[in-house]
């Protein structure tokens, strides 16, 4: 049986999942998942300068695409940063999920 990493797993369950935009912002805490997503060429990773940018970005995809939108931040401070993006998204039912 081959032996993977956490992250690899994770960026692999949302190939699966049919993801092809990821938005987010690193940190510490999932940077092991940042380092796989650079070698991955059928997701597309999107920087944005802020958490919370990340996460309306993800809310704009989701309302123009009709499809799940996808964001990743580190934990802690990143993670409060995203509250009003998923308030947002929750209040228009917006479909939206957020890791960190």
């Amino acid at each position: 049986m081959t032996k993977i990493k956490g992250a690899e797993a994770f960026i692999e369950t949302l190939r699966r999942e049919g993801v092809k935009h990821i938005f987010g912002y690193p940190g510490g805490a999932v940077l092991d998942i940042f380092d796989v997503i650079m070698d991955v060429k059928d997701i597309k990773f999107i920087l944005s300068r802020h958490e919370q940018g990340a996460v309306h970005a993800a809310d704009g995809y989701a309302r123009s695409s009709g499809r799940v939108g996808v964001c990743l931040v580190t934990s802690g401070p990143g993670a409060t940063n995203t509250v009003t993006g998923i308030a947002t998204a929750y209040m228009d039912s917006i479909p939206i999920v957020v890791f960190t």
